[in-house]
């Protein structure tokens, strides 16, 4: 198969950029981005990733940032859906996984009542690559029976609401996206809430590209952990026993190693 032959003319794939790095884009991805003639593409989108777009590929930016977008979710749909009804060849590539965060289902729901038909190519998400960077692990047999991915991202002036008496429970990891500037609040209303406050955070900024950091600490010292990070530095928390040290099994049982630093587990990575 010819790569241009991955897309019949008039059709859109929303396609899963990933944390980054291009090295761990899907072949799939790739094969997919190879064949656009037009790409739409979001801001955290990994600069090594659009270095992968062939020349001659029309390129779109609609990235969006906490407070600045560049272009409005009802017109980025209505691009996509020009670009099928031109007959392009269309990739939508966005940040980590279309369907984690991505508004996907409002460009599917678009694109479908329009009659145009689309596809989705997964991709890895940030909480995953995180973990990765971290050597840890989002579940622990024994400590994290379970994994809750949230967003913090909220519109200007609307209070953040979320269910803190479920995401205090102890048993599981918490990833919340785009948590940074609510950093302060989610510490507290989450142990207000009963979540202990030695509870280990990682708090993974920029993670997969060159400035990747990761900050570790106490659920207690969240607001303090993120204030040297700036605004545009894309952040993910990542709350919960399981983020804290080297896993260890005690009679078959896992257990983490807290307080300690272990091969691999520095404080922060910088």
């Amino acid at each position: 198969m010819q790569p241009n032959e991955m897309i019949s003319p008039g059709e859109v794939w929303l396609v899963g950029a990933g944390p980054g790095d291009p090295d761990l884009l899907t072949r799939k991805a790739e094969k997919l981005i190879a064949a656009a003639d037009i790409l739409f593409y979001d801001a955290l989108v990994g600069p090594g990733v659009l270095d992968l777009i062939p020349a001659g590929v029309e390129r779109v930016s609609v990235g969006k940032r906490s407070g600045r977008h560049s272009k409005q979710q009802d017109s980025i749909n209505d691009l996509l859906l020009a670009a099928a009804k031109a007959g392009r060849r269309v990739v939508r590539l966005k940040g980590g996984d279309p369907s984690v965060f991505g508004r996907s289902a409002e460009e599917m729901a678009h694109l479908g009542q329009a009659g145009v038909r689309f596809h989705i190519c997964p991709g890895i998400t940030t909480a995953s690559a995180a973990a990765a960077s971290g050597s840890a692990s989002l579940t622990l047999r024994g400590v994290a029976r379970g994994l809750t991915l949230v967003t913090a991202h909220l519109k200007a002036g609307e209070p953040l609401r979320l269910d803190w008496d479920m995401l205090a429970r102890p048993g599981g990891t918490l990833g919340i996206y785009m948590g940074r500037a609510a950093a302060g609040e989610i510490g507290r209303s989450l142990i207000a809430a009963g979540r202990d406050p030695e509870t280990p955070v990682m708090v993974a900024v920029n993670v997969s590209l060159p400035g990747e950091r990761l900050i570790r600490g106490k659920l207690s010292a969240l607001a303090f952990l993120v204030q040297t990070i700036s605004d545009d530095d894309p952040t993910l928390l990542l709350i919960g026993e399981a983020v804290a040290g080297t896993p260890m099994l005690v009679d078959g049982t896992a257990r983490v190693s807290c307080g300690k630093v272990g091969a691999g587990f520095p404080p922060e990575k910088m």
